[in-house]
């Protein structure tokens, strides 16, 4: 079995527990409100769709990856709204998220998991006994 590099762990469980927060928080507002808000069902929505990414992530599928890229870069764009401030704190987390999602070994990670092939020992892989 493929060995999941610890950055993929890492980012999958930052977006799996950012996701449960947002949604508990964002739930709490959306509950309390009187009237329906289509706002709060699209922000509920995303939080859903980080989480989804975060286990798809931990399961080794590329294409979330390429997703959880796509939520990260959504927010800098949401965030050029905003604060200078935020802008620079999302944009620093997409450089992050993308330099540890696409190094090589992480890559190689994907791509096998991909085709399928099983960890294959290395000639300084010592067997524990």
């Amino acid at each position: 079995m493929n060995k999941r590099p610890h950055s993929v762990t890492a980012i999958g469980c930052i977006f799996i527990v950012a996701g449960v927060i947002g949604l508990a928080y964002h739930g709490a507002e959306f509950k309390a409100q009187r009237h329906f808000d289509y706002d709060s069902v699209w922000v509920l929505l995303v939080r859903v769709l980080a989480i989804l990414g975060g286990v798809f992530l931990l399961r080794g599928s590329d294409w979330a990856r390429w997703f959880l890229l796509i939520w990260i870069a959504y927010h800098v764009i949401l965030s050029a709204f905003h604060s200078v401030f935020e802008l620079i704190t999302h944009s620093l987390l997409f450089a992050v998220i993308a330099y540890f999602l696409y190094r090589p070994r992480v890559s190689a990670y994907f791509r096998d998991m991909r085709a399928g092939t099983a960890h294959q020992p290395r000639k300084d892989d010592t067997p524990i006994a």
